[in-house]
């Protein structure tokens, strides 16, 4: 297993795998597939926020992003995560180790805070993210409607105390 940062030659296997996620209706309220050149613009610049791979015998079969969480600049710290692993390589340690991978860009990157909400039945990524640092902090309730069904989302945080600015103020 190799752990590296996305090239533009690997948008066409995670937009494949982001799309099994999308087909199982277990990990995201989008129902329309990804193309290639809709996964390119995060892979052509990550200054900010960065896209891995993990490789098995030299093919992608999984991947990992930090993105925006809000445009004001106060959020600016804060980064949401995604991770998609291929079908056939779940349950397998890679998933663990491909998320404290972008944990620790995200450190390095400066960010006292990584976010996503899951949900509440995804009981495999709750669990990652459990043996990741991250706590529960809530559910949103009927977040969204997928296929006409009302779904909750677990919110989860992991934060990073080195990173928090140091604001003058003292408890």
């Amino acid at each position: 297993m190799h752990i590296r940062p996305a090239q533009l030659s690997d948008v066409q296997a995670i937009a494949e795998i982001y799309n099994q996620g999308i087909d199982d209706r277990s990990s995201t309220f989008e129902t329309h597939p990804r193309t290639a050149m809709d996964v390119q613009p995060w892979v052509a610049d990550m200054s900010r926020f960065p896209v891995l791979v993990v490789e098995l015998d030299d093919a992608v079969v999984a991947w990992a992003n930090l993105s925006s969480y809000r445009a004001r600049s106060c959020y600016a710290g804060i980064a949401d995560f995604s991770i998609y692993l291929r079908r056939d390589v779940r349950g397998r340690g890679i998933g663990k180790a491909l998320l404290n991978a972008l944990l620790s860009e995200a450190e390095a990157r400066g960010f006292w805070k990584v976010l996503s909400r899951i949900f509440t039945f995804n009981e495999a990524s709750l669990t990652l993210c459990q043996s990741c640092g991250f706590r529960k902090v809530g559910v949103y309730e009927k977040h969204a409607c997928l296929e006409g069904r009302w779904l909750d989302c677990a919110i989860v945080e992991r934060v990073f105390p080195s990173n928090q600015p140091d604001t003058g103020e003292r408890a």
